[in-house]
């Protein structure tokens, strides 16, 4: 006996198949946005983290911050602390410089020269005077200079040729000058003293030792 299928099985395997596809494709969409989820609960939960890290930062580098201000404005009270130390000290030094500064230039005052005014403004003193001739006043530069730790930087702002009347019949001729010089203040002027005293004393101690160098090398006639 022979039986004929009259099913229309091409229609039911068609719809068989339409109907896996839909399912593996329901089935890939739904893995799909879970997947989308998972991974975007994850970025989120990384985001949130370094959000966290940020505002910690933030945080440390506010106190951070405050803490350098501080320190800058302790930076600025100890430097004025220390200009007004230097200053109350400076003036403490300076209290006898006028003595200092009458002293040293009568010292350094050769013969023939006159002083007619002084006027000191800060550390820069202006002298005028008359001098004998122009060798005085090259001396009295070269004293200022070199001779005493309390007077620095001697210039010759101008000399001019006069004449002084001794008597009526007797005329001599001078040199009018004017003399600028800076005056070291105590604390510069010990300094220069004291590393004065130590090239002083280096020079002897050489000078000791170079003469016994000598005694030996020299040849003992008999």
């Amino acid at each position: 006996m022979i039986l004929i299928n009259l099913l229309p099985h091409r229609e039911a395997a068609r719809k068989l198949r339409r109907d896996v596809f839909n399912v593996s494709l329901g089935v890939s969409a739904l893995v799909g946005g879970l997947l989308a989820g998972l991974i975007f609960l994850w970025f989120q939960a990384q985001i949130s983290a370094q959000q966290g890290k940020n505002r910690l930062l933030q945080t440390e580098i506010q106190r951070f911050d405050n803490q350098i201000k501080d320190i800058a404005g302790l930076e600025a009270e100890i430097a004025a602390l220390r200009a007004r130390q230097q200053a109350v000290e400076d003036l403490q030094a300076d209290r006898n410089l006028p003595v200092h500064l009458l002293t040293e230039l009568v010292r350094q005052l050769p013969d023939g020269v006159y002083i007619a005014s002084m006027r000191q403004e800060n550390q820069s003193v202006t002298l005028q005077g008359v001098a004998q001739s122009n060798e005085r006043v090259s001396e009295l530069l070269r004293n200022l200079g070199s001779n005493t730790p309390w007077f620095s930087k001697p210039e010759l702002i101008e000399i001019v040729a006069g004449s002084v009347a001794l008597t009526p019949r007797d005329q001599r001729r001078v040199a009018n000058f004017t003399i600028r010089v800076r005056l070291t203040r105590a604390s510069e002027a010990e300094k220069m003293r004291a590393a004065a005293s130590a090239a002083i004393s280096a020079q002897g101690v050489a000078s000791t030792a170079v003469a016994p160098t000598i005694a030996a090398s020299t040849p003992v006639k008999k």
